[in-house]
């Protein structure tokens, strides 16, 4: 029997970050399709201003109670649980399409309007959850991320029934993409018992990417903590005390009474299993994200790239010997310093072999600027080469980090970086000093390295994105992309991949007690980051390619490494099966 999945989630509806690229991987898999009947995507309506149309995000609205839409059979069903929980419903499919696998799909969607919700049955609901899994939702009221998603997981749950869900002996199974989505799985437990079955999709472990994040020492500070608490068999609240304040916390410490567990990457399964001593019993499922494959033949490698490399010639006046690129989102746990830290060591390697390198850094805290806007900078200041700070142009924290990009340019010579505070990469987006035929795809297929330092990245999508068309990609090896590459590797050294590790303590440092390596300060860790990067930037610069024989090699190896990376097999390797055992109860 096929499967009937109820994804909740945030991007429900709109592709954000991660959790959106694996809802379209999985989506637009054609192994995935053959195993799933019915995706239902589930999630808050956020707003309800503007037109009906614009419910879906390009979706088709078929029921909406704020906009009087009753375009299908269950519309009676939805104005019952409307009025009995006190929400809104809007309901209809939305069509996800991938170029690179050929696939269409139209999942259901339901969004739930929860600003007006029954204070009774929400009393009721909380009062089991802290019965039942000991969560004691009245200190994370004030807490409106917390309280939305408590609010959509009773409707949300009697909607997915009124539309078929558990029909004809079929448990859907209720897939919590991160702790968003706990409230609807831990509601179906004790609510439906034996109606649901329930995963947790662990895209992270919040409570530790809060602890890395916050401290000065970060990755290097926490990864070895990690590995000298687990020795001694002490959990996190024993090293960093109680986590109860963190509204995010005892959501993702309840997952342990969910029917699986998925964990994107490897250092994952080790946080969950650091959060209390119970996980240690728990099955956890590795569920790596995929990566888009498509072979690539060394002239669409060459035109990409040159399309590159004339962006910077019009930039920057000079024609790169490399380009580098890195697509992120512009959050500290990016580690975006640490590339400038590599490009400042390359330098050192370009000037002897009078060689040199533009990196291009494409990455925004807010929405894309509009095409007026960008017109407006580049002809008035030279953007993107260029930054204001205030609108249209730099945010607080594009600024800050513009401020590393400023000094650093200022001392390069051989390498450049271009910062582009931009959603998207295309002449419409980035103004007329771009190849008039330049395409997002473009700074995939044509850059010879990405990097991608995270000081927290659980998998690491973008990471490793240009590496089916033979770019080298950087990465931390605490990312859980580091381990799904070795394993497509066969678990040799991958010659299109540059695993580095921050958490390497120099010789004068190892054997510190926990104590001594929580004191770790930024100057500390900073000296850490300075070793490495001279390693990696070694590294780097032996692996470059420098003849079209290097790079066909490069496209080779990369083209095998992304067809054992792809949604397809993470469908059929980790995915499909992980469903299984959740079907069978308890892990299978």
């Amino acid at each position: 029997m096929k499967k009937t999945v109820v994804h909740v989630t945030h991007e429900a509806v709109q592709k954000i970050g991660g959790i959106g690229a694996v809802l379209h991987g999985l989506i637009t898999s054609k192994v995935y399709r053959g195993g799933v009947e019915r995706d239902i995507l589930l999630g808050p309506l956020f707003t309800t201003d503007g037109p009906a149309e614009g419910r879906l995000h390009g979706g088709q609205v078929l029921y909406s109670g704020v906009d009087g839409i009753r375009q299908t059979p269950y519309a009676s069903d939805f104005a019952r649980i409307e009025h009995d929980f006190g929400v809104r419903l809007v309901y209809g499919k939305k069509k996800f399409h991938d170029p690179l696998t050929g696939v269409t799909s139209e999942p259901e969607v339901l969004l739930v309007d929860v600003r007006h919700f029954n204070p009774e049955k929400m009393a009721v609901l909380k009062f089991l959850l802290f019965e039942r899994y000991g969560i004691e939702s009245g200190q994370y009221e004030h807490i409106w991320d917390y309280e939305q998603y408590c609010r959509i997981a009773e409707p949300g749950l009697e909607a997915v029934r009124a539309i078929g869900g558990c029909v004809n002996g079929t448990k859907p199974i209720i897939l919590s993409h991160e702790y968003m989505g706990m409230p609807t799985a831990l509601c179906a437990l004790c609510k439906y018992p034996g109606q649901f079955r329930t995963i947790f999709y662990a895209h992270e472990v919040a409570t530790m990417r809060r602890l890395v994040e916050e401290h000065p020492g970060h990755d290097t500070m926490f990864y070895n903590v990690l590995e000298k608490a687990v020795e001694r068999g002490e959990y996190v609240t024993d090293v960093f005390g109680s986590q109860k304040g963190f509204y995010k916390h005892p959501l993702v410490e309840s997952s342990r009474f969910c029917d699986n567990i998925f964990a994107v990457g490897d250092y994952v399964v080790k946080e969950l299993r650091f959060l209390r001593k119970e996980f240690n019993d728990l099955h956890i499922d590795l569920a790596y994200n995929g990566v888009p494959a498509r072979k690539l033949t060394i002239d669409e490698k060459h035109a990409s790239r040159q399309k590159l490399k004339q962006y910077c010639l019009s930039l920057l006046g000079f024609d790169p010997t490399f380009v580098f690129t890195h697509v992120t989102r512009l959050v500290p746990s990016k580690g975006l310093w640490r590339d400038l830290r590599v490009m400042e060591k390359i330098e050192e390697h370009f000037a002897k072999q009078n060689e040199t390198a533009v990196l291009f850094i494409l990455s925004t805290e807010t929405i894309g600027r509009s095409q007026n806007d960008v017109l407006h900078m580049e002809k008035w200041y030279k953007w993107p080469v260029a930054h204001r700070e205030g609108h249209p142009d730099l945010t607080g924290g594009e600024a800050a980090f513009y401020a590393g990009v400023q000094e650093w340019n200022a001392r390069g010579r051989q390498c450049k970086v271009v910062y582009i505070n931009q959603f998207g990469f295309d002449p419409k987006a980035c103004g007329t000093r771009m190849p008039a035929d330049m395409e997002f795809l473009d700074i995939r297929k044509g850059s010879d390295a990405e990097f991608g330092q995270s000081i927290y990245e659980p998998f690491g999508i973008a990471q490793v994105e240009p590496i089916s068309f033979g770019g080298i990609c950087v990465f931390t090896s605490l990312c859980g992309c580091a381990g799904f590459v070795q394993k497509a590797g066969g678990g040799k050294n991958v010659w299109n991949a540059i695993p580095v590790d921050y958490t390497k303590l120099p010789e004068s440092m190892k054997g510190q007690t926990i104590a001594k390596l929580m004191r770790m300060d930024r100057q500390m860790r900073e000296e850490i980051e300075g070793l490495v990067a001279a390693d990696i930037a070694a590294e780097l610069n032996r692996r470059l390619p420098r003849t079209s024989k290097d790079m066909e090699k490069l496209i080779a190896s990369g083209g095998k490494l992304g067809e054992e990376m792809s949604w397809d097999v993470v469908a059929r390797d980790f995915v499909l099966p992980g469903m299984d055992r959740a079907l069978a109860g308890k892990g299978g």
